[in-house]
This record gives C-alpha cells, sequence and structure tokens, in this order.
C-alpha cells in the first residue's frame, strides 16, 4: 500500500464547476520582438495529420507541439537569429524547416515515416526485463544533474459528453532537482493563467481526480521511479521487445509492459521507448489497468460526495523526452481521466473527460532556484482557483502554446457569450 500512496501523492486537481466572473488585469506588449511560423504537420505518404510532434528551435530548447490535428504555432525571438525549426515525430524522419525572420502561416510540413528494424539475432539475445534495468542503471548519465528552471504551457479541459464546461490554460514554471534525486525539492508555479466555466448548475461537479500542473513532476516517471521503475515494481511487470521505430533520427527499441502479480492496488500497462545507443528512456505510454473498478477508483477518486456514484472509464498517461546536447530532457505530458458519474434514483448515467497537458516550452540551468513554497502550486488546489476569466484576446502574445484545435476555439466562444 505504501508504493501506491507515493504513486499518487501530490498529483489530485480538485474540480469544482462553479459560475462567476472575474476581472483579469489586461496585459500587452507594446512592440513585438518575434516573429510566428503557424502551420500543420502531415505523414508524407498517407497525407494524415500528425499529433502531438514535436516542434522545436534548431539549437535550443524552446518549442512547442502540434495538437491533435496536427497543428502548430511557434513564436520565435528576434534575438535568436533562428536559422530553422526542428519537427520531429515518433517513427519520421526529422525535418528541418528553414525560418526567415519574417511570419509564415499556413505552412504545411510533410515528415518521411522512417522504420528500422531490429537485428533478429539481437533480439533473440535481450531479456527484456534486464534492458529496462539497464536503462534504470543509467538514468544518471542520461538524464539532468544540475537543477533546472523548465518553462511550460499548461491546459486543462473537461467535457461532459460531448461539451466542454471548463477550460484553464497557465503558463508554468517547473523547478526540477537533479534526476538522481527524488521529488522532493521539485515544485511549481503557476506565473500566468486565465480560465472559462459553465455557468450552468446542471453542469457542477465536484470530485477529486488525477491532474492538475503538478503532474509534470509526478508523471516524469524517470525522475519518479515509484511509479513503476523502482527495482521493486521492475519485477511486477512482464516485459517484451516488440518492435524498434526511429525518433529523433536515432533507432529505439519499444518495451511492453502489463502486470504479471496482482497487489492491493492498480497496476499500468503499456509501452517504453529505449534509445538503442544510450539507453535512455525516450517516451513512456502507460494506462491504469481496469481489470479491478474498485482498485482503479481508488486509485484516481479521492472524493465525492455521497450520493453520486463514479465508474472510471480510462486513464492513460504519455510522457515524452528529447534529446539535446547529450541529455534527456522532459518534453511533454499528457494525461486522460475518462469516468462516468450518476445520481442514485437518476435513470442515466454522464460521461466525462478530463485532459491535463504541459508542453515544456524553454529552460534554464543556470541561477536555477527552488520556488518558495508561498508562490509553488498546492497538489490540493484546482488551476480554476489560482487563474482568472477569459477575456483579452492577446493574452499570451509571444508565449508558445499548444495551438487550440477548432472545436476548442468553438467552446471558449460559447463559453464566452455564456
Amino acid at each position: 500500500m505504501k508504493t501506491r500512496i507515493k504513486q499518487i501523492k501530490g498529483i489530485l486537481i480538485a474540480i469544482l464547476l462553479i459560475s462567476g466572473i472575474t476581472p483579469v488585469t489586461l496585459w500587452s506588449q507594446a512592440t513585438k520582438d518575434f516573429y510566428s511560423v503557424k502551420g500543420v504537420v502531415r505523414d508524407k505518404v498517407t497525407q494524415k495529420t500528425l499529433e502531438y510532434a514535436s516542434v522545436t528551435i534548431t539549437g535550443t530548447n524552446e518549442g512547442t507541439i502540434t495538437n491533435s490535428r496536427g497543428e502548430f504555432s511557434i513564436k520565435i525571438k528576434n534575438s535568436m537569429n533562428a536559422k530553422s525549426v526542428e519537427i520531429s515525430h515518433l517513427g519520421y524522419a526529422t525535418y528541418l524547416m528553414p525560418v526567415n525572420g519574417e511570419s509564415a502561416r499556413d505552412v504545411t510540413v510533410y515528415l518521411t515515416p522512417k522504420s528500422n528494424l531490429l537485428d533478429e539475432i539481437t533480439v533473440y539475445s535481450l531479456d527484456p526485463q534486464e534492458l529496462v534495468e539497464k536503462a534504470v542503471s543509467k538514468i544518471k548519465n542520461n538524464y539532468s544533474g544540475e537543477d533546472n528552471m523548465l518553462t511550460g504551457f499548461y491546459r486543462e479541459t473537461i467535457r461532459k459528453r460531448h461539451s466542454y464546461i471548463n477550460v484553464s490554460e497557465a503558463i508554468v514554471e517547473i523547478f526540477k532537482s537533479p534526476y538522481t534525486q527524488g521529488l522532493d525539492r521539485d515544485n511549481v508555479q503557476i506565473y500566468k493563467g486565465r480560465k472559462l466555466i459553465s455557468p450552468k448548475v446542471q453542469d457542477t461537479l465536484l470530485v477529486r481526480l488525477l491532474g492538475g500542473p503538478n503532474l509534470s513532476l509526478y508523471i516524469d516517471v524517470v525522475k519518479n521511479p515509484d511509479l513503476m521503475l523502482s527495482s521493486e515494481n521492475i519485477p511486477n511487470y512482464k516485459y517484451e521487445i516488440v518492435e524498434s521505430v526511429m525518433i529523433d533520427e536515432r533507432p529505439h527499441y519499444v518495451v511492453s509492459f502489463k502486470p504479471q502479480v496482482t497487489l492491493p492496488y492498480a497496476l499500468y500497462f503499456g509501452k517504453m521507448y529505449i534509445d538503442k545507443e544510450s539507453l535512455a528512456f525516450s517516451r513512456i505510454e502507460f494506462s491504469l489497468s481496469m481489470d479491478d473498478e474498485t482498485k482503479a477508483t481508488q486509485a484516481i477518486l479521492k472524493r465525492k460526495p455521497l450520493s453520486m456514484r463514479f465508474k472510471p472509464e480510462e486513464v492513460s498517461f504519455l510522457v515524452t523526452y528529447k534529446l539535446r546536447n547529450g541529455i534527456s530532457n522532459l518534453n511533454y505530458i499528457r494525461s486522460e481521466v475518462r469516468f462516468k458519474c450518476d445520481w442514485r434514483r437518476r435513470l442515466f448515467s454522464t460521461n466525462y473527460s478530463v485532459v491535463s497537458e504541459t508542453v515544456i516550452t524553454g529552460g534554464r540551468s543556470e541561477d536555477a532556484k527552488r520556488i518558495p513554497n508561498k508562490l509553488a502550486f498546492n497538489a490540493n488546489q484546482s488551476l480554476s482557483d489560482k487563474v482568472t476569466n477569459f477575456l483579452d484576446e492577446n493574452f499570451w502574445e509571444d508565449y508558445n502554446i499548444i495551438e487550440p484545435e477548432a472545436s476548442l476555439e468553438s467552446a471558449v466562444n460559447r463559453l464566452k457569450k455564456q
């Protein structure tokens, strides 16, 4: 039971949907010292759009990702004298897109699929659990050994059936201690944020779930081995090398894992992507096992009204790391929780989904200092309690964010009218 408590500590979010308008301080930049490049990323063969592709200013740690429709927008400061933007995606050749210091719209980037089949003899000789254990032993070499202050964009959306009832966004600062240390010193600060909440009484819901800006701390699987990579947890899973793919022009083992023991708490299943040369974890996809609904509920639900019945449907996570100057850095974290709620004496249940995502848009190690406790985001707080309402169209101005999808923009406009 001790391990499960470690897993969920600090990653709770209180979702309280209430009406009300709060004034916001308008902010704008007098003179723009940046230009923007907007476009879409597609598969060169199938023409399909590619979601969650990494878009980075070449030679820097500043960037963003594409949304679920493959769209991106990146803002580049003139002082950077950038020559190109690097666009990469799992299983594709990296593309360098030239930039010339001028804003560009409707750019289409085509990525070429690139496979790298593993040598059959190599696969046969590898023990997948041993491979994972070796990758864990290399964490001290492959990830930062310094304090780092990261800048990120966080978005949290709540849907009731097919309608958005809560949209919250924030620019966050994330303090990360060395990867050889635990999470005790790591914390997050809300630098700037905004929200929109449905004013309808029937949209009011009070539950306490996984999520919030602190996900960038606790779902950083490499730095939080208590999730699945500790020496105690690794034997709880069965591993299999299932394929090989290219990430950022580097071949990776793909190792699937699933529970092979029964414990008092829910375990995970998913895939790990391990760099074939450095043995760094570059990507981990995992979901909470739903084999036992009671255990799954205990893992994600901390509070609900007594008369409410709660049924989890899916709890999934994605964390990616990007190689820069020989060090793997946290790049993107996403969580999705789908569940049903109904009230006693009501005939039908209601579907909800909560999606939280953080993209790291920049960072530095020089003069990185821990965020004071009085400024840090409290794990028991709701992001909606920390930010104000959407009012200023130029709110983000020169900040890099995840480009909103058309459906999200439409939802924001509807909520504004309400």
